[in-house]
């Protein structure tokens, strides 16, 4: 029996072999289905735009990619202006009349500035600040210097008496070799009672935005004894005396 038995499990045998190569040869017919080789095939498809879109990103030319960062780092090149020049080519020896030109200038350095102020002839009252440019390029100072009026021998400065100031909010630039004018008139009204007494002193920090000149850049000058100080007002920085005097008496207005 045991003889018998074996022939018809071989014969199966061979019929389940030859039938599994029918149905290999007739895959491609059955791509659809859940089995046989189409997995393979799905998972190269999925590949190849995974592929496809990293490609550009690593293949594209430096710099080609509009990011935030690089706008910002162009908006930023200004600083490779040469100096006196502004974005639009053009400057103003000694600043325009509003002082709205070239105000891209880099800031004035003290080192590069002499400063002096003197009573205007004819107007006892009125002193005019001279601040001259002496380095190779333009540069610029804040509207306005940083003025007050004292006494020197005080060891408490807090309550020196500021200037009314005439309006203004640009930049002035000064080309090299010009200067920076400002007009102050210490006592508008002429008045010969109720003034400040004790100030004898006029100190100047030529630029007065706070971040561009240390205090320890003010520069001190005596006034006359006896000088009247009542309500002092003062103008924004201009090419010319005649046009401090103009912005000086615009002040508080």
């Amino acid at each position: 029996m045991f003889v018998r038995n074996r022939r018809p499990l071989f014969a199966s045998a061979v019929l389940v072999v030859g039938a599994g190569l029918a149905l290999t040869a007739c895959g491609p017919d059955n791509a659809d289905t859940a089995g046989g080789s189409p997995a393979p095939v799905a998972t190269s498809a999925a590949a190849k735009p995974s592929t496809a879109a990293s490609g550009p990103a690593s293949g594209a030319p430096t710099g080609s990619k509009p990011t935030a960062g690089g706008a910002s780092h162009t908006a930023t090149r200004p600083a490779k202006t040469p100096p006196g020049a502004s974005p639009s080519g053009g400057t103003q020896p000694g600043g325009s009349g509003d002082g709205g030109a070239g105000t891209d200038a880099r800031p004035c350095d003290i080192q590069n500035l002499t400063v002096q102020a003197t009573a205007r002839s004819g107007a006892a009252s009125q002193w005019v600040i001279e601040v001259r440019n002496t380095g190779t390029g333009v540069c610029s100072l804040s509207s306005t210097p940083g003025v007050d009026l004292g006494n020197s021998e005080a060891r408490d400065q807090s309550n020196n008496i500021k200037p009314i100031l005439a309006a203004g909010t640009l930049r002035f630039p000064v080309a090299s070799g010009h200067s920076a004018y400002v007009v102050i008139d210490l006592d508008p009204s002429g008045a010969t009672t109720g003034t400040t007494p004790g100030i004898n002193e006029l100190n100047v920090l030529v630029d007065d935005e706070g971040t561009n000149m240390p205090l320890a850049n003010t520069r001190n000058f005596p006034l006359p004894n006896g000088v009247h100080v009542l309500d002092p007002q003062m103008g924004i920085y201009r090419s010319t005396v005649a046009e401090a005097v103009t912005s000086m008496t615009s002040a508080g207005k």
